[in-house]
């Protein structure tokens, strides 16, 4: 159990962020053992092969990482800066990782050191170097093709969870980010296994990290100016869901980002939504959105707070036709 000092005065300073390193080292952890992680097996099945080609998953980073519930050196997720996450800049915080630091945090790796990390103890500036390169190609082949529809599901996150805290205050907010997280008191309480980290006084704040790849557990780093919490962002479930594929004669006629909107909107659905199902950027979707609403092909409708398409019946009757 970990306890993080949130009274009154702390919960006005806690914040969220979107952080690339969170997604790697969550994402190297779920292929270190993907039977854990059910729900990204068709993203794990997907990248594994290239990376195994380019030998990342033996090298540095592949050992720093260690399946759960093992632990994470700190120093591979340093407290993101806010909502617009940038690789190059969280990449140039852990090139900057004093060494002591580093040598600190994997003496609590328990066991002996492989190679590489061997050569990370002795010489941390170009451990963190090398590092910092196999991290960049690990998102050039793991996740920048997937980032658009994750960035998607973490941003609807944050635009959930602030909606929660206007309408239900701090305690409705944290209490409702895990099963294994809770506000209890003057302390957010977050139970996980095997962790000794030792309690953090109240005053500090606290930094929340939605993640898709920390699924299904929680992530917390208590060292530091600032704790951190990593927990599940909200719409994990369907991210690998294939879209539905539009008719190849409607694609002609329409153009295929066209088509696959009518085809992703076999219920009423978000801007969000559509981008995350597709993989269109949202501005790519409401464009095509507009096009398709004077074609008098989908109509838009205010549900509460969010405005959703859905398909008219001509729409409807092109699909048809066109299968």
């Amino acid at each position: 159990m970990v306890a993080i000092g949130l009274s009154a005065g702390g919960v006005a300073r806690v914040r969220f962020a979107l952080s690339c390193l969170w997604e790697v080292a969550a994402g190297v952890r779920v292929l270190r053992d993907p039977g854990r992680h059910a729900i990204h097996l068709p993203w794990a099945n997907r990248v594994r092969p290239r990376l195994a080609e380019a030998g990342l998953l033996d090298g540095l980073l592949g050992q720093l990482v260690p399946p759960a519930p093992g632990y994470l050196p700190d120093f591979l997720t340093p407290p993101p800066a806010g909502l617009t996450p940038d690789l190059d800049q969280e990449l140039a915080v852990l090139r900057a990782t004093p060494p002591e630091t580093v040598r600190a945090q994997l003496d609590l790796c328990p066991g002996p050191r492989p190679a590489a990390v061997a050569a990370l103890y002795a010489d941390p500036d170009a451990g963190l170097r090398r590092l910092a390169e196999e991290i960049g190609t690990y998102w050039r082949l793991a996740v920048a093709g997937d980032w658009p529809r994750i960035r998607a599901v973490l941003d609807a996150e944050v635009f959930h969870r602030a909606r929660r805290l206007a309408e239900d205050g701090a305690a409705g907010l944290l209490n409702d980010l895990h099963e294994r997280v809770r506000w209890e008191g003057d302390a957010l309480l977050i139970s996980q296994r095997h962790c000794d980290a030792p309690d953090v006084p109240d005053g500090s704040g606290l930094v929340l990290v939605p993640s898709v790849f920390v699924w299904p557990s929680v992530l917390s780093i208590a060292a530091g100016d600032v704790p951190q919490l990593a927990y599940p962002a909200r719409g994990v479930g369907g991210l690998w869901e294939v879209p539905a594929e539009a008719p190849d004669a409607l694609g002609a006629v329409l153009g295929r980002g066209r088509a696959r909107l009518l085809a992703a909107l076999d219920a009423p659905r978000s801007t969000t939504e559509l981008a995350r199902r597709t993989g269109l950027s949202p501005a790519g979707v409401s464009q095509h959105l507009t096009a398709l609403r004077a074609a008098g092909l989908v109509v838009t409708h205010r549900q509460g707070r969010s405005l959703l398409s859905s398909r008219t019946a001509v729409a409807e009757a092109l699909l048809g036709a066109s299968a």
